[in-house]
């Protein structure tokens, strides 16, 4: 049984460094499991966050090695053998303690949203949808909130001042998922860009690397958001339309 030395993130708010811990791993191990062999053998105050050790709750993300990941989907094989492994947690978000952040952040955003609401029923009580249209939405449902994403955007974790008028990614997803429900009846637009900061996304696609479920973030979600936007604001054909519109409606 081979052992691996562990370089985990010990600390809170007001600080803290890197500890050396030295722990037997067994085959098939995921970093999770050495995480939890620590805190059960020689650090039982470490505080770390998980619960369904299946990739499908999102409460174990951390950085790895420097990389953002889910601890219990990174399995030990993929460390070169006698390397040490470092474990911190995510800095997009203020530190509680040791691997354990405040992602509350995220829920504020999350109750910002404009909701779903869906038009009447057809007459004879039924909606109809096309196959395409509910395909086109369906991996946005697959995210898990790890907020890995949320994570590496460089407008969350390095510009402070802008985070008030700022989604960030979990949430585009989020908005291009109702935007697109093809029931919908609610006009975002005005959200998107004033409330939500889609302009403030430069499309780097760090978002996309970091996703556990393999969301097209930034090509499925971002940039539509990002086009629908640009039409809607600054497209000078739809304001000259507006304009004209405007016109005719008032009265002689």
């Amino acid at each position: 049984m081979p052992t691996v030395t562990m370089h985990v993130f010990r600390g809170d708010a007001r600080g803290g460094d890197f500890k050396e811990y030295r722990v037997e791993a067994d085959p098939g191990m995921v970093v999770l499991d050495l995480i939890h062999r620590i805190q059960a053998t020689q650090a039982t105050d470490l505080a770390v966050r998980w619960n369904c050790k299946a990739g499908k709750c999102g409460s174990c993300s951390a950085e790895i090695d420097g990389k953002p990941r889910l601890m219990c989907m990174t399995r030990m094989d993929l460390f070169n053998e006698g390397e040490p492994i470092s474990v911190a947690p995510i800095r997009g978000f203020p530190a509680i303690r040791d691997l354990v952040t405040d992602v509350s952040y995220n829920y504020v955003k999350a109750k910002q949203v404009p909701p779903l609401r869906i038009k009447p029923p057809e007459p004879d009580g039924t909606y109809r949808m096309m196959q395409e249209d509910i395909d086109r939405i369906q991996e946005f449902h697959k995210c898990i909130e790890c907020f890995l994403c949320q994570d590496v955007c460089h407008v969350i974790r390095d510009h402070e001042e802008n985070k008030r008028a700022f989604a960030g990614p979990r949430f585009f997803i989020k908005l291009a998922s109702l935007d697109m429900h093809p029931l919908d009846t609610v006009d975002r637009s005005a959200f998107v860009k004033d409330a939500a900061g889609v302009g403030l996304c430069n499309i780097t696609k760090c978002c996309t690397e970091v996703c556990p479920e393999h969301i097209h973030i930034t090509d499925n979600a971002i940039i539509p958001l990002k086009e629908r936007m640009a039409d809607e604001f600054f497209d000078p054909v739809v304001w000259l339309l507006r304009k004209f519109r405007s016109k005719k409606k008032q009265p002689a």
